[in-house]
Parts: C-alpha cells; structure tokens; sequence
C-alpha cells in the first residue's frame, strides 16, 4: 500500500469525517482499521472491543444473557466511540471506529451520535470458512465459531449500505487499498437526506 506512513500519507480531508468497519467477529476489522488510520497524517483507532472490555464489574458480552443488559452495554459503546470518534475530529484527527454492527438501527445510532460528521460504511463480508480460519490463527480471541449466525443477519438487514468488500482473497494492505478505491460508496447520506 502506498500510503503506508505519516511521511507519505495524503493530507486531511476538508470535510470532518468518521469511519466505521464492520464484519462479523474474525472478519479482520480491528487490523484493517489500524491499517487504514495510517493513511491520514493525524488519525486515531477507536476500537470497540477496546472500550466495551473497559467494563470490568458487571461486563456482559454481546449475545449473552441477560440479553437487556448485553444490549445497554454495546449501546454505551457505540455512544462512547462516538464521543471518542467526534473528540478526535474536532481536533483534527480522522477517527477510525470498528465494532460489529449487523442492524440497521444500531448503524443509525452511529450516524446520529456523530451528529455533523461524514461517515463512511464499510462492511468486511469475507466467506464463513475464511473467518473460522482467520479466527483459529488468531493468538487469543477465539469466538468467530460463536458469531457466523450473524453473518446472514447483516447480510438481510445492511445489503446495499456502504462499501462491501469481500476480503478473503486480499491481504490487509489489498484491504484497505479497496476501501480508499471505494471511498464514495463507502460515504453514507446524512440522516436528513433523501438521497
């Protein structure tokens, strides 16, 4: 990839922008994330997995039980990647998130907790076979097994929305080569917009 350091990364763009990565657990979001922050010369790794391990008492992980509580949890994620993601924008950082988001209405609680900015969608969709393999090279982490059911529901509930790659043929670096080619489909309307 040609962007690969500070040194040779293109400027910030005009417009305040966040990006957002997601896939189902193994997908490869937190790696292209970081790779794709190297990019802009004043960038930030909003990590979601990060900050919902941030609870230590009471810590519930997505999909276990009691499901209302699992469910407030990532919601006081997705918020606190937010706040995070705007701090960073309005110091000039472009701010990279990834977390796993399957449901439209959780896509629309990004967009509206990150009020004025541009966010730009992107959807790693590699097959479940790639991700179970990527998942067992893993050092630690091993939950991919747990999670492919969520695959069809992403597919059913955000096809068309965003920038889709299928990333199981490219390496990281092909990765994010993918997603700067496809930064206009990866651009999402404002929630205002009828376009």
């Amino acid at each position: 990839m040609s962007q690969g350091t500070p040194e040779q990364a293109t400027a910030v763009p005009d417009r305040r922008a966040a990006w957002l990565i997601t896939g189902i657990p193994g997908a490869g979001k937190s790696t292209v994330a970081r790779l794709l922050a190297r990019h802009w010369p004043r960038s930030a790794h909003v990590e979601g997995d990060l900050l919902q391990e941030m609870v230590i008492g009471g810590l519930v992980y997505p999909g276990r039980e009691p499901v209302d509580e699992s469910n407030r949890q990532r919601s006081l994620c997705v918020r606190n990647q937010c706040l995070l993601a705007r701090s960073f924008a309005e110091a000039g950082f472009v701010p990279i998130m990834d977390y796993v988001v399957v449901a439209r209405a959780r896509l629309d609680l990004y967009r509206q907790a990150l009020g004025d900015l541009d966010l730009f969608f992107v959807v790693l969709n590699p097959r479940p076979e790639v991700v179970l393999d990527r998942d067992r090279a893993r050092e630690e982490k091993h939950v991919a097994h747990l999670f492919l059911y969520l695959q069809e529901e992403m597919v059913r509930e955000l096809s068309g929305v965003g920038l889709w790659i299928d990333s199981g043929e490219l390496t990281e670096e092909e990765t994010v080569d993918a997603i700067l080619a496809g930064e206009e489909a990866a651009r999402l309307p404002s929630l205002g917009s009828t376009t």
